[in-house]
């Protein structure tokens, strides 16, 4: 009997739940093509999943979850997977992210374990009521085109299946993008409605650091974060946009074009860090529509960027100390000053670090 998508019929969500709990193999509508389920932690259930297919045996499977919650248990989840999952999930979407959750062993590969949340509530109740993970491939044997109409799964796949739920064609049609999110990599392994650019833009985040005259703080403050965000990517400073990061400095009273000034450049590059070609950019309004994050040195910047910015930016705006100091400015002072003021800045972006990557 045909379904609504939404329809969540008590019975048939029971029934599909008690099949997966088994270790059976379900066929499952998403908004994309259907696919074929099963209980994940079963390798027996697995195998047979493997086998109904005609794939090779060790090639990795998507677990698929009724909500984002299903990201806890990872050990780590990074702020630019929560990011994406915030924006796409539920959709098309899967996230084949570091770590291998408990009971997902059998169809994790390299260290990495795909997950995807599909958007039909009909399918979500299915996973939530199953209470196991469920691993989902699309119903068709391998290297055919995935079906996206129920009666040509039951005509390819109805020999393997113990229950088809039917909530007829899918929306969509096509598979869901794949995405690899594992510093070094950002890789999509497969395009569907998203592609690279538009999920490197969710990804990441575009920062702004702002203090007086850009010579100073604000330099510093940006090659550190463009340093620490290499660290956790653990990629070159100067490839950090792969991430979709973007790291610039500006000045609330700056001439445009000086360059950092020589001790800034010096301690900087003591921390393996290149200011040499910084050139000063005074902050304008309508620069600050495109950056997610700003962080003033000290509160008379924020204060001044708040008169500055538009009402709807306003909360885009920080004090770069989440403690809430200021940066002293070590204009016209000592070398020795000025590594002081380096490192104050490097403890207070590297205590915002974990919200960034």
């Amino acid at each position: 009997m045909r379904k609504e998508p939404q329809d969540l019929d008590p019975e048939l969500v029971a029934r599909a739940a008690r099949l997966l709990q088994e270790g059976r193999i379900v066929g499952l509508p998403t908004e994309t093509v259907y696919g074929l389920a099963t209980r994940a932690d079963s390798p027996i259930a697995v195998d047979r999943l493997v086998e109904a297919k005609g794939r090779p045996a060790r090639m990795p499977m998507t677990w698929h979850a009724a909500s984002a919650e299903a990201l806890e248990r990872y050990e780590r989840v990074s702020p630019m997977a929560r990011r994406l999952a915030a924006r796409y999930w539920p959709g098309p979407l899967t996230l084949v992210l570091p770590g291998v959750p408990e009971g997902l062993e059998r169809v994790a590969a390299a260290g990495l374990t795909g997950l995807r949340v599909p958007a039909l509530p009909l399918t979500q109740a299915i996973l939530a009521a199953a209470e196991v993970p469920i691993v989902m491939t699309s119903a068709n044997r391998h290297k055919e085109r995935p079906a996206a109409d129920p009666d040509e799964v039951e005509r390819s796949m109805g020999a393997h299946m113990d229950l088809l739920v039917d909530a007829g064609r899918a929306r969509l049609g096509e598979s869901s993008s794949v995405l690899v999110l594992a510093p070094p990599r950002f890789e999509l392994l497969r395009e569907g409605l998203h592609g690279a650019e538009t999920l490197r833009r969710s990804a990441g985040l575009r920062i702004a650091f702002v203090c007086t005259g850009n010579t100073c703080r604000s330099p510093m403050a940006m090659a550190l974060a463009r340093g620490g965000l290499a660290q956790r990517l653990q990629l070159p400073a100067d490839e950090i946009g792969r991430f979709g990061f973007e790291v610039r400095s500006f000045g609330v009273a700056a001439a445009a074009g000086s360059p950092a000034s020589q001790h800034a450049r010096e301690v900087m590059r003591e921390d393996g860090l290149d200011l040499s070609r910084h050139e000063s950019a005074s902050a304008q309004a309508q620069d600050f529509g495109h950056y997610d994050e700003v962080y003033a040195l000290t509160k008379s910047h924020l204060s001044a960027l708040r008169g500055l910015v538009p009402p709807k930016f306003a909360e885009r705006l920080h004090l770069l100390d989440p403690e809430g100091r200021d940066v002293p400015d070590p204009f016209g002072g000592t070398r020795a000053e000025y590594r002081r003021t380096a490192d104050a800045i490097a403890g207070m972006v590297s205590m915002r670090l974990d919200a960034w990557a």
